[in-house]
This record gives C-alpha cells, structure tokens and sequence, in this order.
C-alpha cells in the first residue's frame, strides 16, 4: 500500500500542490515553517480521525481561500478525496472513486500510523492522548475499530445529554443506549486485547538494535458482562458529574522499558523516543503479516532525540520494510543514510520541488 499522487488545493500553506512521491522513503526538508508538517497532516486526513494535528477542519482551509480545501490522493487503484465546503467547513467530505463515502471506510483503504514531535513525552502526558495513539494503531489493524468507536461515541454522548436534561429522560431510551455502548465497548475492547497480544509478540521477534524494547498493557477499565446493567445504576452519579464515568473511553495504555524494567514515563526523553519508534516499526510489520498490507508511516521531524546511530538505524529498517514512509526535518544532512531509492523534496513558501 502506497500513496502513488497527493494533490492539496487550498489547504493550509498551499494554493495549489501536487507531489507524486517514491513507494519506499519520501524525505521533505525545509526551514521551520516551510509547511513539511501541513504535507504529513493532509495524508493523516486519509484515514478515519482528525489527522496528527488534532486540529477543527476549519483551520485547515488556507487564509483567504472561498471554497474550502480539497486533498486528492491515488492509493491502490483507488482515488480519494478528502475536502471542505464553505457552508459546511467543519464537515468532512469524504468521496471514493467519485462515491460519497463515510469517513471510517476510508481505514479499509489505507492504514496510517505517524509519529510527530508533540508525541515525544507521550508516555509522560495524558492518558487521552495515549489511548488515542493506541486506537490509531488498533484501526491500522482492525480497519473496523473506527465505525464500533464512532457508534460508542455517538450512544455515549446522547446518554450524557439525556442524563444532562433537566426533565427526566425515557428509561426505555437510556436502556437502549446503555445495552449499544455495552455492545460497541466489548467490540472495542476485544481489538484492543488482541493488539495487546499480538503485538507483544511483534516486538519480542522485532529484531534487536538501538529501539527500546516495550512492554504494552491497558489499564483503567475491563470489559465485562453486565457493562449496562452497571451504567443504569451509575446514572445518578454519571448525571451528577456530567459524564459517563466508566467504560472503554477511560482505558490508559501502560508501558514498560523491558530491558530496564521501568515505566516508560521514567525513562529519559531519548529513550521515550526510541521507544515510541520500537513500537511503531514492530506494529508496522504486525499489520504486514495480518492484512498482508503495510501501513504507511508519517515521521515529522523524526531526528529530533535521536543519536546519529538510532537515526541511522531507522532509515535502515524503514527501508528494508517494503513500506511507504515520509519523513520530514530542517537538514537534509540528517538523513544522509537514507536508501538511494529514497525521494527528496524542498519544500519552501508553498512550493514543493521534486530535488
């Protein structure tokens, strides 16, 4: 799986761009500001989510632009386009080969997995943003992970707005929803489990070199029979705080230095690093083995904490992979390692050369 053409019209720095990139190794490079990082976020907006950034839709669109933005992307024989409309700038328009599609189709075409600056001290930051990571990797696995996580969501967040309402909602209403989020959560946390499993393995067969070796739990929350039955008797207190307090939003993901034995929120921001990329790399060769397609890789500014020897590793496995990646950084001195097959571009003031 590649990305064989990536089209941006008016989206964030761009006017107008058009990349056909490498199968194997895309490098960017470019002052600070140069817009490497808008390339890496108009390819996260491929897949299911909000893209690496987070950010609304409608802060993508370029300043000045009257018809929103529009990203058009060649995978797999298929053409994807991903785009805004000026009455409707915070809704996604997604089509496929011409189609109207929902957004978590889009997982069944393309997996994404990327690593961004922000995602240094995840293991020291929010369990949000680590259960965020996690679900990322569990849909490059499971591309049905994204429909039984939106359909949770969506029951959740009416539960809470019945529980919210000042007049007494429809027990009957709040029993159907409760008896959807049991169904949708178990569904959820039994993807969950089975990265857990499976990756585990991945990385104990991942060879050995310079990546930290990782050791991945969930903690927070297990899923169990009797979920519905425990969120009618939480209603009270959840209406109360304003929030369903239980279920399989409030899991964190625990990680461990194997060969220290110790939390990785304890190890040094190099190592955090090192092992953030040991468990991105052994989940990429996972998802080869299991869905016989190799999830692409988005690294901004990856040399960031890196040795030259982990850098210099990284590029060596990523190359060897089969896989598409696309790297950015300000020196095109850092990634003097990278395969001769590797494609290069300048990127600078909205323009993007081929170099």
């Amino acid at each position: 799986m590649a990305v064989a053409r990536l089209t941006l019209t008016d989206f964030r720095s761009y006017t107008s761009a058009l990349i056909v990139p490498a199968p194997g190794l895309n490098i960017l490079t470019g002052d600070n500001g140069a817009g490497k990082t808008n390339i890496l976020e108009a390819l996260s907006l491929l897949a299911p989510g909000r893209g690496l950034r987070g950010a609304p839709l409608g802060e993508m669109a370029r300043i000045g632009a009257e018809a929103g933005f529009a990203i058009v992307s060649d995978i797999a024989g298929s053409r994807i386009g991903i785009g805004t409309q000026p009455h409707a700038p915070e809704r996604r328009v997604v089509r496929i080969d011409g189609a109207n599609a929902a957004a978590s189709s889009l997982a069944e075409r393309i997996a994404l997995v990327w690593v961004t600056p922000a995602m240094d001290r995840l293991f020291a930051e929010s369990a949000g943003d680590r259960r965020r990571f996690f679900d990322r990797l569990v849909l490059a696995l499971n591309p049905g992970h994204a429909r039984e996580a939106a359909r949770y969501e969506a029951a959740m967040r009416q539960r809470n707005r019945l529980l919210a309402a000042p007049s007494p909602a429809d027990p009957a209403w709040l029993d159907a929803l409760e008896t959807q989020m049991e169904l949708h959560g178990q569904a959820i946390m039994t993807a969950r489990a089975h990265l857990i499993t499976a990756l585990t393995t991945a990385i104990d067969a991942a060879p050995t070199g310079p990546f930290a070796r990782a050791r991945l739990t969930l903690t927070g929350w297990e899923a169990s029979s009797g979920y519905a039955r425990r969120l009618l008797q939480s209603r009270n207190g959840d209406a109360a705080a304003g929030r369903t307090r239980e279920g399989p939003h409030r899991i964190d993901l625990g990680v461990v230095h194997i060969d220290k034995q110790q939390p990785a929120d304890r190890c040094s921001t190099g190592e955090q690093k090192a092992l953030l990329l040991g468990i991105v790399l052994a989940h990429a060769d996972l998802v080869a083995e299991q869905r016989g397609i190799r999830p692409v890789l988005l690294f901004d500014e990856v040399a960031a904490h890196l040795d030259a020897r982990r850098r210099s590793a990284l590029l060596a496995r990523i190359g060897a992979s089969g896989g598409q990646a696309w790297l950015t950084g300000t020196d095109g001195a850092l990634f003097a390692d990278a395969p001769a097959s590797s494609q290069h571009f300048d990127v600078a003031s909205g323009a993007i050369l081929a170099s």
